[in-house]
């Protein structure tokens, strides 16, 4: 939850420590990136998809990454450089076809 008590991010059911870890790391971005604090929420969606890079949090959290590299930047070199990393990292996710629009 933001300081503010709205929801940015949920987690549903049992999750092993490393899948919890990962999602944890990903909702704080998400905290982050609500407040436009684009810097930091990259920096907690770049921990998650380093720190846990076989969870299912990874490529979302590249994503997001992305994004939010994008919004502090205005450069859309960031979205292109983010889909070559999802397409060569995480191939068959929902978040590369998501990000087929940048490809460029």
């Amino acid at each position: 939850m933001s300081p503010d008590g709205v929801e940015s991010h949920r987690i549903e059911g049992f999750l092993p420590a490393e899948d919890l870890l990962a999602q944890l790391e990903l909702g704080l971005g998400k905290v982050w990136f609500k407040q436009e604090k684009y810097a930091v929420a990259e920096k907690h969606f770049r921990a998650a998809a380093q720190e846990y890079p076989s969870t299912e949090a990874a490529p979302e959290a590249v994503y997001w990454a992305g994004v939010s590299a994008y919004k502090a930047s205005n450069d859309p070199k960031k979205l292109k450089e983010t889909h070559q990393l999802l397409q060569s990292r995480y191939p068959s996710s929902q978040w590369t076809r998501k990000a087929m629009v940048w490809a460029g």
